[in-house]
This record gives structure tokens, sequence and C-alpha cells, in this order.
């Protein structure tokens, strides 16, 4: 940042993403601190290259103003991508309440005797931003992992492994906690069943000695039946002899 006695600047050097064939803009900030109106012009080396916007203004006390740099679309880029472009920003003191039609170029004269500061600004083109890398297939939460098919259409087989690792290691954090639930639920489950089998098991025990009993009863009444019937049956044959 350039701090002057009446505006701020920033940043001190104007970078610019260079692309062929595609205008590219960067900002200025300027900032006034003081209790005064500040005028200010920027000027260019190149000005058939750039847009700028607002190229002059006034700054209130206190404020801050944005300048647009624009540059035009380039068709060829420059020997070991260096721009030797410059940029002059001039303020100066403006009157309580002045606006952009206020200003004259007898503001900026420093032979008339007026208080003029003067910012040289630089220009460097920097490599353009690279797009984000897509999202492969099977990295989302909760699904499979896939194998990663390069250029020449090979699975890339490390990719593969690797996804298929973090995979289990995603499941092992994730998949105890689901499957308790179920777990308890099941053990539940089989515990009740256990019961009702038990249950079962005593009902039929009772029946069976239940059974057992009656058939007891039934041999014993059968038993003195057939004792009565063999007793008379005796009988008879003596009334027959005698």
């Amino acid at each position: 940042m350039s701090t002057g006695d009446l505006l701020s600047i920033e940043p001190q050097e104007l970078q610019f993403p260079f692309e062929l064939k595609k205008q590219i803009s960067c900002s200025l900030q300027l900032s006034n601190k003081t209790d005064n109106y500040v005028a200010f012009k920027v000027k260019t080396t190149n000005p058939k290259k750039y847009c700028v916007r607002p190229n002059t203004g006034v700054v209130q006390p206190h404020s801050s103003c944005d300048v647009i740099v624009t540059m035009q679309a380039q068709k060829e880029a420059p020997p070991d991508m260096q721009c030797k472009d410059k940029f002059l920003l001039q303020s100066a003191l403006a009157s309580p309440g002045a606006t952009t039609k206020d200003i004259t170029p007898e503001m900026f004269n420093k032979e008339s005797g007026n208080h003029v500061e003067e910012s040289k600004l630089r220009v460097s083109y920097v490599p353009p931003p690279r797009p984000p890398s897509p999202v492969r297939e099977g990295s989302e939460e909760g699904s499979s992992p896939r194998a990663s098919v390069s250029d020449n259409g090979t699975v890339n087989a490390a990719d593969y492994a690797a996804a298929t690792s973090r995979a289990f290691v995603e499941r092992a954090h994730v998949e105890p906690e689901d499957n308790s639930s179920e777990v308890k639920a099941l053990i539940s489950k089989l515990m009740e069943e256990k019961k009702s089998a038990i249950q079962q098991n005593n009902k039929l025990q009772q029946e069976l000695e239940f059974l057992r009993r009656e058939g007891n009863k039934s041999q014993a009444v059968d038993k003195g039946f057939m004792g009565s019937v063999i007793s008379c049956a005796r009988l008879e044959e003596r009334s027959w002899c005698d």
C-alpha cells in the first residue's frame, strides 16, 4: 500500500492474469483519510491498451473509491511475459463539495503552485487461475469407489486402491453406529422368540404329564374290569362242573 498525505493506494502493482484474446480487469482502491476533498487523475504510458474507469474523480473525506483498469484483448503474448507499461496516479486538493465536473487540468499542474502527489504503478502479468479439478465418481459420501480411467483408456489401479481404502475407513467410522441399533433390535427379537419357545415347551410338558396321568388312570380301570370278568368266568365254570 502506498500512503501519501492525500490518498492511500492499494495495490501498488497492477497484476493481470494474462490470457490471449481476452479482456482482463483489475482494480485499485483509493482511500482518503483526510478531512478534505481530494481529486485524482490516472494516466498510463499505453492509453490504447488500457481503459480506466473512472480516470478522474473526487474522493470525499474519510471514504474510498474503486478504479477499474481493463486491459484490451491481446493477440500475442509479450516476450518472457514481461510488461513495461506503467501508470501514474495524481492527486490534489479539491474545494469542499467538489464533484468530477469541477476537476480541471490546472488542478494537477505543479507549476501553478498546487500541491500535487504522484504515485507510479507498475504492471505485471501473472498466470491465470486454474479451474477446479473435477470431482471423481465415488468420492461422494456413501458412494462406492470406482477406478479412474486415464485419457488412453487404462485403469489407474493406484487411484482405485486409494479410493477403496478411503471408503472402508469412512464406513468403519460410520457403520458401527448405524448397525448398533439394528443389532440391538435383532438381539431383542431373538430373546423374545426364545422366551416364547420356553413357554410353549413348558406348556407341552404340562400337557404330556396330564396325558400320562390320564393314561395311568385308564389302565387301572381296565385292569379292574378285566379282573372282574375273569372272576365271573371262573364262577361259571365251577357251576357247570358241579
